[in-house]
This record gives C-alpha cells, sequence and structure tokens, in this order.
C-alpha cells in the first residue's frame, strides 16, 4: 500500500508548483485548502457511504480506474505546464534552518495531538469504533481553514483560546476513570485539539514562504507530521506504559505558543521547556502511584495494566485495557480456580464446556485474556489457546494462576487466532470460543463466512462454536446468527447475569451447534433472540459495522 499511496501524497505540492510556475500565481498554496477538503469529504463518505455498500473486490477496481485516471491527469497536467510555462521568477533565498526546523515542528506537534486525542478517546473512556474519525476530521478542518484564507487564523483570539483548551484537555487528563459524561469529555477534547490544531497549522500558512521554496515548505510539513504519527504508532509504545502521548503533545504546543504567541525570549522558552519537561516527568509518576496498578505495559496492541482490588476473601487481580475488563481472579487460593467475570458456570462459555463432562474434552479458545477459561479444565482435558498479543500472553502466564495451576493439557499458541487455525490441521475440538470482540476495534475477519468456515475445520462432529458478543456499543447478535443459519448450524443467545460475591460479570454469548441434545439442554437457559434483523451476510469481501451500531 505505501508505494502508491507515496505516490499519490507527493502529486499535492508537485501540482501546486506546476500552477503557480505555469500561471505566474503568486501563492498557490490555497490548494492545499482544496486537497484537505477532498482528503475530509473522502473520510466521511468512505466508511458511512462506501465500505457499507460496496463490496472489497469491486472498491478495489473501482480504485484502480480512479488510479489510472490520477495518472493520466497529472500526465496532462505535467504537458500544460512545460507547454506554457510562465516567465521564471528571481530566485528567492532558501529558508533559514531555523524556519523549517520550526515548520517542521509545528506540523509534529497537530499530529501527535490528533493521534493522542483518538487513543484517549478510544482506549481510555469509551471503546466506540470509528471514534478516531472524529480528531482526525478535526485535524483535516484546521488545515483547511488556516490554508483557505488568513482570516480564519487569528493570534489575538487564539491568545485567549489556546489556554482554555489546554485546561480543558487538562482537567479531562486529570479525571480518567472518573465518572464523566461522555458527552462532555468528547467535547472538551474535541474543543481543546481544535484550538491547538488553529494555531499551529494557522501559525504554519502565516509562514508560507515564496512559491520557490513550495515544494521544501511541504516536505517539511510531511516530515513533521510523519515524525508525529512515528512518534505515536513506535516510539511511544516501546518507551512508555500508558498513553502519554495527548500530555506530550499539549506540552510541545504550550512550548510553541510561549515563543510565538507570547513572545518569550529563546532562553526563557528553553528554561519553560525544561521545567515542563521534569514537571510532565514528576505528574505521571505520582499519577501512576496513585492510580493503584500493580503493573503497566503498552504495546503495539495497545496499554494493559494488572491492578489489585478488595480486602481479605474478596482480594481480586484484574487485567484491564483502560475501561475493558480481559479477566481477573480471586487472590485467595481456595478461590483461585472460580471462573470470574465473563465465564461464570451459567454463562454461555460455562453451559457449553459443561455439556457432556463426563469423558475428556478438547477445548479451543481464540483471545486468552487472564486465561480464566482454563479454570474448567480437568485431568484429561486439552485446552489450546490462541493469542495475537503476546504482552497478555506474558501476563497471564506471570500474574495469574489459571494456567499454571491447571490440572490439563495447556497450549498457548501465539498469532492471529484464523490465520493460525487456517494454518493448522483439524483440532477436533469439542468446545471452540471465540472471544475477541468486547473492544473498540472489532477484528471483523473473525466474524465471517470464511472465518466461520475455519471454525468448522477444527469442530468435531457435534461440536460446538462459543462467541462472545458482549459489547457496549456494537450488536453483534444478528451477524452471528445469521452466519451459523449459513452454516446449517443452529444458535441460541444466552445471557447470564451479575453476581458481584463470585466476580461474575453480566454476559451475552451466541452459541451454535447442530447437536440436538446440546440444544434441547439450552430449552430452559436460552434467552429469545430479538426480532430478525435482515442483514448482509458478512464475508471477507463485505463487512458493515454500521448496521450493528447500537
Amino acid at each position: 500500500m505505501g508505494f502508491p499511496y507515496l505516490l499519490l501524497a507527493a502529486t499535492g505540492p508537485l501540482l501546486q508548483r506546476w500552477y503557480a510556475r505555469r500561471d505566474g500565481v503568486a501563492f498557490p498554496y490555497r490548494l492545499f485548502a482544496v486537497s484537505n477538503a477532498g482528503s475530509l469529504a473522502a473520510l466521511m463518505v468512505y466508511p458511512f457511504a462506501i465500505e457499507p455498500v460496496i463490496s472489497v473486490r469491486h472498491q478495489l477496481f473501482a480504485w484502480s480506474v480512479a488510479y489510472a485516471a490520477v495518472v493520466l491527469l497529472v500526465g496532462l497536467a505535467a504537458f500544460l505546464s512545460a507547454a506554457n510555462r510562465a516567465p521564471e521568477p528571481a530566485k528567492s533565498p532558501s529558508a533559514p534552518r531555523a524556519d523549517r526546523l520550526l515548520w517542521v515542528a509545528l506540523a509534529a506537534c497537530p499530529s501527535v495531538l490528533w493521534l493522542g486525542v483518538a487513543n484517549e478517546l478510544s482506549q481510555n473512556v469509551a471503546p466506540i469504533p470509528l471514534l478516531w474519525i472524529l480528531p482526525l476530521s478535526i485535524y483535516l478542518l484546521s488545515f483547511i481553514l488556516c490554508f483557505d484564507r488568513q482570516g480564519w487564523y487569528r493570534p489575538a483570539v487564539y491568545r485567549v483560546a489556546l489556554p482554555a483548551g489546554w485546561l480543558l484537555m487538562g482537567y479531562c487528563l486529570s479525571r480518567q476513570g472518573s465518572s464523566l459524561p461522555l458527552t462532555w469529555v468528547m467535547v472538551a477534547l474535541s474543543a481543546g485539539l481544535f484550538a491547538c490544531c488553529m494555531f499551529c497549522h494557522g501559525e504554519l500558512a502565516s509562514r508560507k514562504p515564496h512559491p520557490e521554496q513550495l515544494t521544501s515548505f511541504y516536505l517539511m510539513l510531511a516530515l513533521g507530521g510523519a515524525l508525529g504519527g512515528l512518534f505515536v504508532g513506535l516510539a511511544a509504545p516501546l518507551l512508555f506504559s500508558r498513553y502519554l502521548e495527548l500530555p506530550i503533545g499539549i506540552t510541545a504546543c504550550v512550548v510553541l505558543a510561549a515563543g510565538l504567541l507570547y513572545g518569550y525570549p529563546p532562553r526563557r522558552l528553553v528554561r519553560l521547556a525544561i521545567t515542563a519537561a521534569l514537571g510532565f516527568v514528576a505528574a505521571t509518576q505520582i499519577s501512576g502511584y496513585l492510580a493503584g496498578d500493580r503493573l503497566r505495559i503498552r504495546n503495539f496492541y495497545g496499554a494493559l495494566q494488572v491492578s489489585d482490588s478488595g480486602t481479605g476473601n474478596m482480594a481480586v487481580r484484574m487485567l484491564g485495557n483502560g475501561p475493558i475488563n480481559h479477566g481477573s481472579q480471586f487472590l485467595a487460593p481456595e478461590k483461585g480456580r472460580w471462573a470470574t467475570t465473563y465465564y461464570g458456570p451459567d454463562s454461555g462459555a460455562g453451559l457449553a464446556i459443561g455439556f457432556q463432562r463426563q469423558r475428556p474434552q478438547r477445548v479451543g479458545v481464540i483471545g486468552l485474556g487472564a486465561g480464566t477459561l482454563a479454570s474448567y479444565g480437568r485431568a484429561g482435558d486439552t485446552y489450546r489457546f490462541y493469542e495475537i498479543n503476546p504482552a497478555v500472553i506474558a501476563l497471564a502466564n506471570t500474574e495469574f494462576r489459571y494456567l499454571r495451576e491447571c490440572p490439563c493439557t495447556v497450549s498457548v499458541v501465539p498469532g492471529d487466532g484464523r490465520l493460525v487455525l487456517e494454518r493448522e490441521p483439524g483440532q477436533n475440538f469439542d468446545v471452540l470460543v471465540v472471544d475477541a470482540f468486547n473492544g473498540d476495534s472489532i477484528p471483523v475477519h473473525l466474524l465471517t463466512r470464511e472465518a466461520y468456515a475455519a471454525y468448522l475445520k477444527h469442530l468435531k462432529q457435534g461440536g460446538i462454536l462459543a462467541v462472545h458478543v458482549t459489547n457496549r456499543y456494537l450488536d453483534l447478535t444478528p451477524v452471528v446468527q445469521g452466519l451459523a443459519e449459513n452454516h446449517a448450524m443452529q444458535s441460541r443467545l444466552i445471557r447470564n447475569t451479575a453476581d458481584a460475591e463470585r466476580g461474575i460479570s453480566g454476559a451475552t454469548w451466541v452459541l451454535a451447534a447442530t447437536n440436538p441434545e446440546f440444544l434441547a439442554s439450552l430449552s430452559g437457559t436460552a434467552t429469545p433472540f430479538p426480532p430478525a434483523r435482515h442483514l448482509r451476510l458478512w464475508t471477507d469481501d463485505y463487512s458493515n459495522l454500521f448496521q450493528v451500531l447500537r
């Protein structure tokens, strides 16, 4: 994907340079606003109007045709630019190195900020799918406004608006985990992000060089944006155990504003930057101590925390990812093998594993969590877990006892569950549990017709497929039900209630099977499915999250 994307991205400054050279336009930068308006329009159209309607195969064909059209149009523009070239203006001096570095900094800061807000919203506030679209839209909108015309950005206004934005975002960060209303948090973070992006992009627009330096200017903008993305996507997961990009971005914005808006001299700026960095490190350490987390770890897949709560016989250790609970275990030895959270005896997984317990079982599980399902294992059983996140595997083995204390044979296979299953020979599972859908980023490839074909390949005759569909923002029940019917399986909806004394959470499961005895055993337990919703079957070529938003 990278090479065609790079070529497409490079045409923006290239066409502006040709435009300026051909028509002698003094400042063609308004085309940058038009370009970003096109990006914003595509961002709005694709997830809402293209992806839900057009299959991936047809999207690829349309994209290829459009790409060919772009190549022809760029070639035509090159021909016209060369054939009707205006007289070359006098060469302007190159921009000083300090200006170039400032361009990079002003481009990198909002890049870090919008990605930081996206992480904060989706990981620490509410795991709502596609919520990242909101901060990215604000980021693009600020580019459009600032490069459209000078009047949208007024330094006098942002001398007041910026501190208000910093305070709003800082207040939200200080209240992580509190009961602040979701709408209020989204509005506050969005307003703060808009103020910061308008300041950075407004200052960039006010420092546009002569068109002779246009390509250099855009190269520095692209470099700054790329550095911001690399910092958030690659460096931060290696450097930090929690999401610190947003406070770092806010701190950088404060330092930039101190020099550009409030006129701090360079020496005072250096002292301010050092003080801010030291204060930031101290605040981070104090917040980590006050949070009471036993352990925090972060990698490409996100940030995980292990925390202990409760006292005495009710002390519990939990594995979490922001507001999402991935499993817990009682610390008391006599309760250590209790099935907790979403996996109690009355849950879908508990009922599926509890059927035909008179003989040894083979159980497969996509999604390890704390390893809670191993609590059902007995001598002679075989449990095989598939987990994509190596940090989860490490924590399940070191911080929780389910895997270590299970008397059954336990194996944990690293990697994407579906891809591993497609490569493996048939596992002949009695029960296959698919448990990967309670976060903000739904692995859609685990909920397609082709994925179900892979699952059935590994189920023995009469085996049970148990899919965990508990999700606050998505109703995956009709999708799972439709896939089961497509593969000639009958499905049952299982909802269990919470039991605080046993550490059990309310959960929703869909069990699919062809075994009439098992299906009959659920007659007094299953909940009727909601009225049928006619959804198009999800395949590797088509899926539609908007159909299942609550």
